[in-house]
């Protein structure tokens, strides 16, 4: 009988041989991607938005262990490649929506610092005016339809602004995160399946960071990759390297261009790695810390491009450190702006609650 360690060791030692990548791996160990198809003068913008990303998830598990933040949240270090790669894809006017995990969504799209994490301490400042919390930020005049904890939901919001899109004929794209977990649960094949017999201007994307809370996604799926469960239902799909982000961007802007032609929706699995735990305060023993440590030291989407932008001169000497830091200032601020910011008043709790006024006696 095999004990519950060797089941866990041997499913580890398949993770790796899985992603052993068949790209050749530079000297310092990283897999190097290739960025000779990008917009090379945007690259070092792409490389800021993903340092700041890193550096606010990083700044959180403190503040919510400490009871700053209220609550728990599900932090994206390791995922920055999949956001930022996305949302750059895409037009100014594009929609998006986000799962339980979406700060690195929100901030790709363009919300402030301040905005989101004022959100996540419950601050009238926030971007839903402190109502909504880690899982429910929005920002309507950015493209950003909110990230809610319903599993799959996000999708089917992303599949019903679509239908908007091709209604109004207004050439916008919608794209719908969802993870892995997202991939065993019904509703989200309901929306594919829709948003593939009415054509819609819709990318799907599957943010596959391989545990679906704790359970790694080879002990809760079979028959192949989410992907190829995707062809099924008569839709384009692949999977990408989730921590590469000039793969990512090939794929989302090959997927708009087809939205955007009337040719219908996308699926893009985009296989990436959360560092931290499903949660803020988690108790991590479902994975090792060398499982952690190969994909930082193999893999780490942040590092790679840097890596890429330093061999081709793109980025000088001393310029990432200096992005590091100016990131971890805009965080700090973010931080200290919060903790200034009044909580919501008592008396607006009824707001932006119904469209008409209720009388709580039946009587209007």
């Amino acid at each position: 009988m095999i004990n519950e360690p060797q089941i866990i060791n041997e499913a580890l030692s398949e993770t790796h041989e899985q992603l052993a990548a068949a790209d050749r791996p530079s000297e310092d160990g990283l897999l190097e991607i290739d960025i000779s198809g990008l917009p090379a003068g945007e690259l070092v913008k792409w490389l800021e938005d993903m340092v700041l990303i890193r550096e606010f998830e990083e700044a959180l598990e403190p503040l919510t262990l400490s009871g700053k933040i209220p609550g728990s949240v599900h932090q994206a270090s390791g995922q920055e490649a999949v956001a930022v790669g996305v949302v750059r894809a895409l037009r100014p006017g594009d929609i998006v929506a986000s799962p339980h995990r979406p700060h690195h969504h929100a901030l790709a799209k363009g919300l402030t610092p301040r905005a989101v994490m004022a959100e996540l301490w419950g601050r009238a400042t926030g971007c839903a005016g402190g109502r909504g919390g880690t899982m429910h930020l929005i920002d309507f005049s950015l493209g950003y339809f909110g990230s809610n904890g319903i599993v799959g939901a996000a999708l089917g919001i992303a599949m019903g602004a679509a239908l908007a899109a091709k209604l109004r004929q207004n050439g916008q794209v919608c794209v719908g995160f969802f993870g892995d977990g997202g991939a065993n649960t019904g509703r989200t094949w309901e929306f594919v399946n829709f948003a593939t017999v009415e054509k819609l201007p819709l990318i799907v994307v599957c943010e596959n960071n391989q545990y679906a809370v704790e359970t790694w996604i080879r002990r809760e799926m079979v028959g192949g990759t989410i992907a190829e469960r995707a062809i099924g239902f008569g839709l384009p799909a692949s999977q990408v390297d989730g921590q590469d982000i000039a793969a990512v961007y090939a794929a989302t802007v090959e997927a708009r261009e087809r939205a955007a032609a009337g040719g219908g929706p996308t699926f893009i699995e985009a296989v990436t790695y959360r560092y931290r735990g499903h949660n803020t305060g988690e108790v991590i023993n479902y994975r090792t810390e060398d499982e952690v440590e190969h994909w930082r030291a193999t893999r780490d989407p942040v590092e790679r491009l840097r890596s890429s932008l330093e061999r081709l001169g793109q980025l000088r000497p001393g310029q990432f450190e200096e992005i590091v830091a100016g990131a971890s200032a805009v965080v700090q601020d973010s931080i200290e702006f919060s903790e200034s910011s009044p909580v919501p008043d008592p008396a607006t709790a009824g707001d932006r609650v119904l469209v008409t006024p209720f009388d709580e006696k039946g009587l209007a």
